[in-house]
Parts: structure tokens; C-alpha cells; sequence
């Protein structure tokens, strides 16, 4: 085959299959810096500017840049600090591409190893293999050339948090304008700075924040159809997808990534949908893809000629990828053939490789050796939301430390989970130690008895200063000082306890492509089975919170909950045949396993069936 030939599928197939999504505050803060440079796309978080900063410090050490401080004290310090930062993220993997790029083809380059860890399918893998066999020296000459010419760095994503959006006050405690909350204020970091990439909103609709986004032209594609600065949304069902795609569209701004989420079935924060799994959302994105884009793209068009911009004859490419629980080659390999995705997302098991992720030794030793039991669903996060967590982690044992000494609570360093206004007219988050207070005062005032007053005192001490300590781990990892010590939180997705090997990128990339295999003995179920049976104790626990105030809006909650549960079962009896990759043992185990779930939706129905029933008459009574 001809160079030019090669040269022309190259540049129409993406690097890589799989891209690296958000991990906390610091796990993936300076992801890029170790892996874009291969052309793997990672997600930075923007919340802790605070951390950001730091790290920005760093860097400039590292990388002998003058650094000038950007302080609290100063204008849009928010802001400012993730532009810079972003910045100099953008100029150390540009020299770090430059280098790679000009490196010999020899064993143990980095150029080398650029090539190395590509899919085995993959077009650009190919043409560098045709290259090594080639003997004629100026053909092979050549052929070098095109293949510097057609390799690309990854992308330097980052991630807002929508729910994440604490309004300011200055010096004089006046509050601010809403663009300096803390969403807008990141949003706008990022969109004043150098990169060409994307940003990923999750955690649902923000209304200020995505109208604020029609401010800045990098959101804006140009007369090419070129977007600088693409819009992610990561989205847990396809309804979802639809109404925030037209709030975008109706706005002249095209979403080009629609990255749906297990809703349990992660790390971080778990925002259980209604009960509607993971593989019939993606059965409906693959049916109902192309009538989304021909909606998107008329209501599109019609937001730009209200705002005397020229519209697009055809839409803009749309992408639709798929994050949560992924562990193998085969489960990676049918998600994207099955249903078309263009890229998969591989989180938690990067936890375990120090060369992509930041967690410290001690942290990472527990990681290795956590089991299913270990990594569960906590409640203490300050969001009420629940988060997936690790049994003895430095900031839980930190905490339960705190409340034997009697001062349960945190000082509360940065404040960005503020919410609660129970005892305060400004929001006060309920980790910290004044909140904890104050609800321990009230609840002492009740005369509870022994066993309720524990349960209540439980809830209140439970919450936890994750936005401080989520940061601890990257500091640790690189002797940075803090004024306030933190004690390292991590969010690892139930995954995890399939995983115990520490790793290296290039291991973790010749996992996801079948080259080896880094599972650990613990009998693995399928990643939907995984879902579902999280699914399935989820409902459980949530019904049985919920019997002591059943109304009739909860009891039509969970019954279509069930439904939806009762729907994908349903939905995963015909698709499980097809994964023909699998082994038939495989299949058959997988098929017995979708029974057990069925049978335990079953018997968590029957069970409650009679509350809800008793519910229902005194209702209609």
C-alpha cells in the first residue's frame, strides 16, 4: 500500500479507543502532562482553584517557568489561576509532543512507545508496522515522515461539576455578580485560555452556567465548522441528552460529545438515574442518534441566523462514548462495535498506575488490596448525594478520629460544598465543624432515646471534608506544603476490586487491548450485571429509608423504578446471546446472573408490596 494511502486513513481514525475521565480534585489534575503526549485524551477538574494553584507552582519549579503568584486578594483570582494553569499544562505537553515527535524510531523511544501502545487494529499502528518492515532506506525514510506528520497529541479536557456553583462575596461581604460563582468563574478560566479541547459539564443542567457559555466565541464553530473549545455533556439518560442538547442548540452552541455515565456503576459521585440502565440508554442512543443530530442541527441553525451568523449545511459531528465499570477487552470491544460508540472511558483501574494517576503510597497500597466489601456507596459526601468510597481511608479514619475526640466536624479550608442554611443566612457546608455543632446542639435538645439519637448523631458526623482531602493525595505524592493538612479521600468506582496489580500506562493501555490481562482472581460479573445487581440493592435501601414517610409521589417513584429495572432485564435476555466474543460458559453464567437479579427485583417488590399497598388506602382515605 502507498504512503498516501496510509497517510489519509491515518488522519480519519482517532488514536486512541479509550480516553482517561475526571478522577476527584487531584487524581487526574496533572494527567496530561503524563499521558497527552501519547495521544490519550484525559479530563482535569476545575474545582479547587485553590489546588490548582499549587500546582501551578510546582510546575513552573519543574519546568524552570517564572512563576508570579495569583492570590486570593487579587481580581478574578479564580479565573486567573486555571487560565494559567491550563496554560502552562498546554505549553509542557506542546514541548513534550515536540520531543516525541523528533525522537529516533528505535526500542525504547518515546516515539516508540507512542506507537507501541496504539490498538492492534488501528490504522496508524499499521503504518508504523509497515514502516519497521520496510528495507529500502528512502522509502522508509519517507514513510517516518508521514508517520510524524499524521501523530497528534491527546486533548487537555477539563470538567465542571454544574452542581459545584457557590456564589461569592468580596471584602466587604457584598455578594458578587453571579459570573463570579464558582462555575462561572471556571468556565471562564477555561475559556480564555490557549486550549483546543473540550469541557465536560456533569452532575446535570445549570442554567446560568450554559447561557453564560454563549459569551465566549471559542464555543462557536468557525466558518470551517472548527469548534476550539467543544462541549461535552456527561449524561446518565438519553431524555437527559435531548433537553440539554436543545438548550445548547437554542443558544447557537452544538453539544459534540454526549458521554453517558453508569449512574452507579463509577467512581466519584453515584447520581442514580430512575432505574434505567446502562445498556438500554446506549441501545437508544444508537437508534435515536441520527434523529438527534437532524433535530439538534435545525434548531441549531435556526439560533445562529437569530444571531446573524451563517448556518451549517450538514451538523457537526456528534461523538457518543460510554464510562463506568468497563474491565475487559471483550466488554470494551462490544460496547463500540455493538453500539457505535466512538471512544470508551477507563477510570478507576488508572487509580493503580503512579505514572498517569496521583494517589500516595499509603493510599495506593489499600487500593491494591481493597475487595468488594471494601469499596462501597457512603453518605458522606456534603452534597447528600451518594459517593462511592473506600473502607479506612486516611480522610474516614481522620474523621471517626475527630468524633472520639469530640470535636466531630471540619474547619472547613476551602468551602466549596457549601449549601446548608439551617442556622446560617450564608450557606455552611454540613462537614464542617460549625454545622456539625450546631446539629449536635439541636439534636441534644430532643430527649431521644439511645438507639435514635445514635442514628441521628450517626447522619450528622458521617459528612466529610472530601473538596479538602479529595486535594491530599497530589500534594503528598510531591512534598507541596499546605497550611492545612488533609488526609487523603478517594472515590474509586466498585470496579476496582477486580484490580490489584500497580500498573503502568503502558500495562493499563495492553489491558484495554487485549495484549494482557491485569484482573485479579475475584470471580468478575459482567459490567450491566454489575450495574444492575447495585441497582437492585439501591431500590432496597431506598425503600426501606423511605417507609416511615411513604406518600403516593414516592410509591409511583419506585414502582416505575421497578419498571425500568424490569424493562432492561428484559432488554439484557436478548442481548447477552450476542456477545458471541464471550465464551458460551460465559454467556450461560451471565444469563444465570441476570436471573438472580431478576428474582431479587422480585422478592425487594413482593416485600414492600404490602406497605405500599397499606400506604395507598390510607392515602386515598
Amino acid at each position: 500500500m502507498g504512503s498516501l494511502a496510509y497517510t489519509e486513513g491515518i488522519m480519519n481514525k482517532p488514536i486512541h479507543t479509550f480516553h482517561i475521565p475526571v478522577m476527584g480534585t487531584a487524581y487526574s489534575i496533572d494527567t496530561p502532562v503524563k499521558v497527552a503526549r501519547y495521544g490519550i485524551h484525559s479530563v482535569i477538574s476545575l474545582v479547587d482553584d485553590n489546588l490548582i494553584e499549587q500546582m501551578r507552582q510546582f510546575y513552573c519549579e519543574k519546568e524552570h517557568e517564572p512563576y508570579t503568584p495569583i492570590t486570593k486578594n487579587d481580581e478574578d483570582f479564580r479565573a486567573r489561576r486555571i487560565t494559567a494553569y491550563l496554560d502552562l499544562v498546554n505549553r509542557i505537553v506542546q514541548r513534550q509532543f515536540a520531543e516525541l515527535k523528533a525522537s529516533a524510531f528505535e526500542p525504547g523511544t518515546e516515539i516508540t512507545k507512542y506507537f507501541e501502545m496504539l490498538a492492534e487494529d488501528s490504522v496508524l499502528k499499521a503504518a508504523w508496522q509497515h514502516m519497521l518492515s520496510c528495507s529500502d532506506p528512502k522509502l522508509k525514510a519517507d514513510l517516518q515522515k508521514n508517520l510524524r506528520e499524521s501523530i497528534r497529541p491527546g486533548d487537555i479536557n477539563v470538567n465542571i461539576m454544574t452542581k459545584l456553583d457557590r456564589d461569592n462575596y468580596d471584602e466587604q461581604g457584598n455578594l458578587k455578580p453571579a459570573e463570579f460563582s464558582d462555575a462561572l468563574s471556571a468556565l471562564r478560566g477555561y475559556a480564555q485560555s490557549s486550549l483546543q479541547s473540550a469541557i465536560v459539564f456533569s452532575a446535570g443542567i445549570n442554567r446560568r452556567l450554559y447561557t453564560y457559555a454563549e459569551q465566549f466565541k471559542d464555543f462557536y464553530a468557525d466558518a470551517t465548522g472548527h469548534i476550539k473549545k467543544r462541549i461535552i455533556l456527561k449524561v446518565s439518560d438519553f431524555r437527559s441528552s435531548i433537553i440539554q442538547g436543545k438548550f445548547f442548540a437554542k443558544k447557537g452552541l452544538w453539544i459534540s460529545e454526549y458521554r453517558v455515565e453508569s449512574g452507579l456503576n463509577c467512581g466519584g459521585h453515584a447520581f442514580a438515574s430512575q432505574g434505567f440502565l446502562m445498556g438500554p440508554i446506549l441501545e437508544e442512543f444508537r437508534v435515536k442518534r441520527e434523529g438527534l443530530i437532524t433535530e439538534l442541527h435545525n434548531i441549531y441553525n435556526e439560533a445562529l441566523k437569530l444571531k446573524n451568523k451563517i448556518p451549517f449545511a450538514k451538523p457537526h459531528a456528534i461523538t457518543v462514548t460510554a464510562q463506568g465499570g468497563i474491565g475487559t477487552y471483550k466488554e470494551d470491544k462490544f460496547l463500540l462495535f455493538h453500539y457505535g460508540l466512538n471512544s470508551t472511558g477507563w477510570a478507576t483501574p488508572f487509580l493503580l498506575c503512579p505514572d498517569v494517576t496521583n494517589v500516595d503510597p499509603i493510599t495506593l497500597e489499600k487500593l491494591s488490596k481493597a475487595g468488594e466489601k471494601d469499596l462501597y456507596l457512603s453518605d458522606v459526601s456534603p452534597l447528600g448525594v451518594p459517593f462511592n468510597n473506600l473502607r479506612g481511608s486516611l480522610s474516614d479514619l481522620e474523621k471517626d478520629a475527630k468524633v472520639l475526640r469530640g470535636r466531630p466536624g471540619s474547619a472547613c479550608p476551602k468551602s466549596y460544598l457549601v449549601s446548608n442554611t439551617e442556622f446560617t443566612p450564608r450557606p455552611i457546608c454540613t462537614a464542617s465543624r460549625q454545622y456539625q455543632k450546631l446539629k449536635i446542639d439541636q439534636l441534644n435538645a430532643l430527649n431521644l432515646d439511645e438507639k435514635e439519637y445514635k442514628k441521628r448523631f450517626d447522619a450528622i458526623v458521617v459528612k466529610a471534608c472530601i473538596c479538602h482531602d479529595l486535594g491530599q493525595s497530589v500534594l503528598t505524592n510531591n512534598n507541596i506544603q499546605t497550611k492545612v493538612p488533609g488526609f487523603t479521600a478517594v472515590c474509586p468506582g466498585p470496579n476496582l476490586a477486580y484490580f490489584s496489580k500497580i500498573a503502568t500506562l503502558k500495562e493499563m493501555a495492553d489491558h484495554i487491548y487485549g495484549r494482557i490481562n491485569l484482573l485479579n482472581d475475584t470471580p468478575r460479573p459482567n459490567m450491566f450485571i454489575k450495574e444492575l445487581g447495585m441497582y437492585v440493592d439501591y431500590l432496597k435501601k431506598d425503600v426501606s429509608k423511605s417507609l416511615e414517610c411513604l406518600n403516593e409521589q414516592k410509591i409511583k417513584y419506585y414502582t416505575e423504578f421497578k419498571n425500568n429495572l424490569l424493562d432492561g432485564i428484559e432488554y439484557y435476555r436478548k442481548l447477552f446471546p450476542q456477545m458471541v466474543e464471550e465464551t458460551l460458559e460465559f454467556r450461560t453464567k451471565t444469563l444465570n446472573d441476570l436471573e438472580d437479579c431478576h428474582q431479587r427485583l422480585l422478592k425487594v417488590a413482593e416485600e414492600y408490596a404490602q406497605a405500599f399497598s397499606t400506604e395507598s388506602k390510607l392515602i386515598s382515605a
